[in-house]
């Protein structure tokens, strides 16, 4: 591993003075479970390490009935699981921090930093998607604010510019009757990387689908929110013959290759049976089951 320079900022103020005077030579340290393992492989070369957990805005796990969860981007994974307002309203986001790791990555692992990482297997993703969450990023011109949807950019890239930080993520209220999941497939029963992982949510209304979202990872060089699947069950009945379509849907919409881990086929398979079985999941949380 390469020499590297090491700063702390304070407040967030400080923060973005050192991006913006370091440019592409700084990268941001939330938990560094993906950026150290990385620098250790020669896989990023950065000389400047700034860690940014000691900033407050980061580290806010604010969830309100009313204005939804606002998540620091460096709030550790068992923080969000271990608070009993999330795991009440966002149980689709607890489905995914439980099993980034083992238990000692999730005393360090971070969704915003899961998120920045930007692989297409990261599990945090589709349910953000599901959630429809946002991004809140502040840089030298001020903030702006990003669909996780549209934050990756290809694997390992992100929408970020160099001088930015992605502060915080903004989950809207769960409407009354819905529900969210998340569910993955590995090779082994824990710790590894996802062969396909779907995280989607569910509003119902009068026994009908009023709104869906289904997003997928590991099929695509960047997480897909398959909007097709969610405009074909709007309206229609909440059953399994309506899931099902959405999970044909989803499995048409992937676009995934071979590698060690599962064919393109396989993994066009599994797309249908995980969309199935977590819209299913989803629906039963919405109607309280």
């Amino acid at each position: 591993m390469h020499p590297i320079e090491y700063e702390c900022p304070q407040t967030l103020d400080d923060a973005v003075a050192l991006f913006r005077r370091l440019g592409d030579n700084a990268r941001a340290l939330a938990g560094g479970t993906d950026l150290l393992v990385q620098m250790k492989t020669g896989r990023r070369l950065q000389g400047v390490v700034i860690d940014i957990k000691k900033i407050p805005e980061v580290n806010t796990v604010q969830c309100d009935p009313v204005k939804g969860l606002t998540l620091g981007a460096a709030v550790a994974c068992y923080k969000i699981y271990g608070d009993d307002a999330v795991r009440a309203h966002y149980p689709g986001l607890v489905d995914a921090v439980e099993i980034i790791g083992g238990t000692p990555i999730q005393g360090r692992a971070t969704v915003g930093g899961n998120l920045c990482n930007a692989a297409p297997s990261a599990d945090a993703i589709p349910v953000l998607i599901a959630y429809n969450a946002v991004c809140h990023i502040v840089g030298p011109k001020g903030v702006r604010h990003v669909p996780v949807e549209e934050f990756c950019t290809a694997p390992g890239k992100n929408v970020l510019a160099a001088d930015e930080i992605l502060v915080a993520l903004h989950l809207p209220p769960p409407p009354p009757h819905s529900g969210a999941a998340y569910l993955r497939f590995i090779p082994r029963n824990e710790m590894d990387i996802a062969v396909v992982g779907v995280g989607a949510s569910v509003e119902v209304v009068d026994g009908r689908f009023h709104s869906v979202r289904v997003a997928l990872a590991s099929v695509a060089p960047t997480p897909v929110l398959v909007t097709e699947a969610g405009d074909a069950l709007e309206g229609k009945p909440a059953n399994a013959e309506s899931i099902q379509v959405a999970a044909d849907l989803a499995k048409a919409a992937a676009k995934p290759i071979s590698d060690m881990r599962g064919t393109a086929e396989y993994r066009s398979h599994l797309c249908e049976v995980l969309t199935r079985r977590v819209l299913q999941t989803a629906l039963n949380r919405a109607l309280g089951q």
